[in-house]
């Protein structure tokens, strides 16, 4: 059941000293920004604004985000570690794109499926 779902992120409380940071935040305005702009990217690849990354089938994937082979190897290796699916392993390159996108960026890296890996439900969770 859990291989249906494309993010796991536990959030744990921070520490009040965080509370006193002057840093500023990103504004809710600059991510909208990025995810806009992610959004066309995906549009403007596949020609269809109802074709976004979540739903691209196995043979869209291939088209639309191919892997480098450094990449397909990592993730070969994530299969095999992670015990993934051939549905989990789409969902990470799913979210890999989507990651590559709000990044500006045409190619999935490394660490775009690094990080998309880094989504998957922890095995002892």
């Amino acid at each position: 059941m859990l291989d249906r779902i494309d993010l796991h992120v536990e959030v744990p409380a921070l520490p009040p000293t965080d509370f006193r940071s002057d840093e500023d935040a990103e504004s809710s305005l600059a991510v909208r920004t990025r995810v806009v702009s992610a959004r066309a990217l995906q549009m403007a690849r596949t020609g269809d604004p109802r074709l976004t990354n979540a739903v691209l089938s196995g043979r869209q994937l291939r088209t639309y985000a191919p892997l480098e082979p450094e990449g397909r190897t990592l993730l070969e290796r994530a299969v095999e570690k992670l015990d993934l699916s051939a549905r989990g392993f789409q969902r990470v390159v799913r979210v890999a794109r989507t990651i590559a996108d709000l990044d500006g960026t045409a190619r999935i890296g490394t660490p775009h499926l690094a990080e998309a890996l880094r989504f998957r439900p922890r095995a002892d969770a």
